[in-house]
């Protein structure tokens, strides 16, 4: 076919090397390598793929790739001697830039960054974004690596194993240096062409108001990397009927580690025969969806491959129908559970994204209306709980794979998906099978410390007494309302809006965090609470003529102060849908939120939260990590606490910091010591016990498919 096009013509080669520097800046070196492109009548293959072993012709045309290195590269027409420390080409075309740095010469990997930052002018036609996949910082202790150099901009990520205690870096590596699994791990011939193959990509988005498209080029972190292959080659090792417990942190990137596992399980083979017929991603959002059609669209045809399931019916339709990735929600669950049972002929996998379970909080509202339909705050019963009843009321299905994904996994999540592993003491312990974890995620600079800077209320008026960086500072003012908060202890919404309207002016806008668009939170304990608190600092902002604005966001109507019934658009005055995409903008600053957005909440210019709510244990983790994305503009967070104190808060986030062990097998029989505690000041009789049950169940049997009148639990 080269023969046909006359390259031996320097006229023609001309034209076809010009054409070829086009498709590589407008399609990008991986879309190139996997796609090829199309040259006047011919399609011009760059690359060959990894090949079946069974296949000899693709194993052969696959040893043709020609994977290369060279040293010293001079890139510059300008000032030809400029030479980087090495690339790796692909059939003669750059894929990675190398940077490298010895600390015995006192350098490090940050030399190295500041040198693609400052001396690789990205105009150059190597360092053009996506003409190379990624480009690599080392030295003999750390690997750093950035997917587009954009000079003091350049965003430099960590490529870093982890450390034995769960921290950043790597540990020491006894039989050479501690970054040589760079080579011979993730750069092996068949590795590199694993991740152009499967993982790498350019991902399109657009503004939804400009209409203006924006690109991003992904390239896998270490972890992300390992725990898709660790899991792919556990499956294929194993008959279908496991289960996978993956605890990563805020910030470790799920939602394209579900997308790479998720379209690589669909071709997954056993005995040359596909292992799975169908992947069903639970999840509650609709991001989600979108970006797992992206993931595949770069891979295979995504009409023909992902659909969305929201409804039981429709969710047997596509199993029929030989959909290979259905992606439906957490409240279809048991739905799900019944097709699947329905198909025992057939094989599944079903990957559990939990973690952003209420950013929707109508659907806990309803599993809390209890007893008479009474609102009752038992915020502990979360989607997760949901998923382990549905599961452990149904049974673990024997023709599906689960493959559950989170960053604060439960007792019962851990007993459930984790990895079982005998204890010194007898016992059976139970640990994730992967896990990324938030003391790496913070150290590597993925999420922010939002415990950094954590102030109670009283904590909060004795620094301000202290205040003498700036005598012009309006301190008189600040600290008298301060005072009268804390000295003469009003809990009214007025004076906490107070403090929170001039935190918010004199310590977050006028400062310019977060490069001048800082967003905050102000996090309360009730729909009736958050309204108040929306009006007071709506009063408080035009009373002091800001130029900002506040959004309150609840589920459902309300009906407000014994008046009319209120819900979020009839006070915002827009759709509730439009949310999160008008808090991005100005005027809109301040988001007052009542069981809301404290999960799944993904806003990396959210810089202070103000929370009036009493928060333990998973829910003080979940809501104030809101805080926790970072922003190449953001260097700290702010939390200023009216209800709960530093060491209730620290214990809370303790459990989730390093990876999370379940040290032994939940006793059933501390429910009986419990019911015996209850049941001794006879407070109530079995009559009561039936009428709470029945009512309960009444709410959570379509979830659970119990029938609840049956259920000998308190026998």
């Amino acid at each position: 076919m080269y023969a046909n096009l006359n390259v031996d013509n320097p006229l023609e080669r001309a034209k076809f090397l010009k054409r070829l520097s086009t498709e590589l800046s407008n399609k990008g070196i991986v879309e190139l390598l996997r796609k090829g492109f199309r040259y006047l009548h011919h399609r011009i293959e760059l690359y060959n793929a990894t090949p079946n072993e069974q296949n000899k012709t693709a194993v052969e045309a696959y040893n043709q790739n020609i994977f290369s290195v060279i040293r010293q590269v001079r890139y510059s027409k300008e000032f030809p001697k400029l030479a980087l420390d090495f690339a790796i080409f692909i059939n003669g075309l750059p894929v990675i830039t190398f940077e490298l740095k010895n600390q015995l010469t006192k350098q490090c990997v940050d030399d190295a960054v500041k040198q693609y930052r400052t001396d690789r002018d990205p105009k150059e036609l190597l360092f053009n974004f996506k003409r190379c996949a990624v480009h690599f910082a080392v030295d003999d202790v750390c690997v750093k690596m950035c997917t587009k150099l954009d000079g003091k901009d350049s965003w430099f990520l960590p490529f870093n194993k982890g450390t034995k205690e769960d921290g950043a870096g790597n540990d020491p590596n006894p039989d050479g240096l501690a970054t040589d699994y760079l080579w011979k791990e993730a750069l092996t011939k068949r590795s590199l062409s694993n991740i152009v193959e499967n993982f790498a990509q350019v991902v399109e988005s657009e503004d939804k108001k400009t209409g203006k498209k924006k690109y991003t080029q992904i390239f896998p972190r270490y972890h992300q990397l390992k725990v898709v292959r660790d899991l792919l080659q556990h499956t294929q090792q194993n008959s279908v009927g496991q289960k996978y417990l993956i605890q990563h942190s805020a910030g470790s990137g799920k939602s394209n580690s579900i997308a790479w596992l998720a379209h690589q399980l669909v071709v997954l083979e056993q005995e040359n025969k596909p292992m799975l017929d169908s992947v069903i991603v639970v999840t509650d959002r609709v991001n989600l969806d979108k970006q797992i059609k992206n993931t595949i669209r770069q891979f295979m045809q995504e009409s023909a491959t992902v659909a969305w399931a929201d409804s039981a019916s429709i969710l047997r339709d596509h199993i029929n129908a030989g959909k290979k990735i259905i992606i439906t929600t957490v409240h279809k669950f048991p739905h799900i559970m019944d097709g699947i049972s329905e198909n025992r002929q057939r094989k599944f996998a079903i990957i559990i994204d939990e973690a952003h379970s209420s950013q929707n909080g109508s659907m806990s509202a309803k599993m809390n209306q209890i007893l008479s339909g009474t609102n009752i705050d038992d915020e502990n019963f979360s989607l997760e709980d949901k998923i382990n009843a549905t599961i452990e009321g149904r049974k673990m299905l024997s023709n599906a794979n689960y493959y559950a994904f989170t960053a604060t996994p439960k007792n019962k999540t851990l007993q459930m998906f984790g990895v079982p592993y005998p204890k010194s003491d007898g016992e059976i312990g139970y640990r994730p099978f992967h896990n990324y974890t938030m003391k790496q995620a913070i150290e590597e600079g993925f999420i922010m410390d939002v415990l950094a800077h954590y102030t109670p209320i009283t904590s909060f008026y004795q620094l301000a007494k202290r205040i003498d960086d700036d005598p012009q500072f309006d301190k008189k003012r600040s600290e008298k309302k301060l005072r009268y908060f804390v000295e003469s202890n009003p809990h009214t919404i007025a004076q906490k809006a107070t403090i929170i309207v001039e935190h918010f002016h004199s310590q977050v806008v006028s400062k310019g965090k977060v490069g001048g668009q800082a967003r905050v939170m102000v996090v309360t304990s009730s729909i009736e609470r958050a309204i108040d608190y929306y009006h007071e600092i709506t009063k408080q902002l035009t009373d002091r003529r800001s130029p900002f604005k506040a959004i309150v966001a609840f589920s459902g109507d309300k009906e407000y102060r014994g008046g009319e019934t209120v819900n979020e658009s009839s006070i915002n005055g827009f759709p509730s849908s439009k949310i999160e995409e008008y808090f991005e903008e100005d005027p809109y600053r301040i988001l007052v939120v009542a069981d809301k957005f404290q999960t799944g909440f993904d806003q990396p210019l959210l810089h202070t939260m103000y929370v009036d709510k009493a928060l333990v244990d998973i829910k003080a983790v979940q809501t104030l990590s809101r805080l926790n994305r970072a922003h190449p503009k953001k260097n700290d967070t702010f939390v200023l606490d009216f209800a709960n104190d530093t060491d209730t808060i620290q214990k809370s986030f303790q459990d989730y910091y390093k990876t999370t062990v379940l040290s032994s097998e939940t006793d059933p029989n501390k429910l009986n010591d419990l019911i015996a505690a209850l049941e001794k000041p006879q407070i109530y009789d079995e009559h009561d016990i039936n009428t709470v049950v029945e009512r309960l169940c009444k709410i959570i049997y379509p979830y659970l498919y119990i029938p609840c009148r049956n259920f000998a639990i308190w026998q």
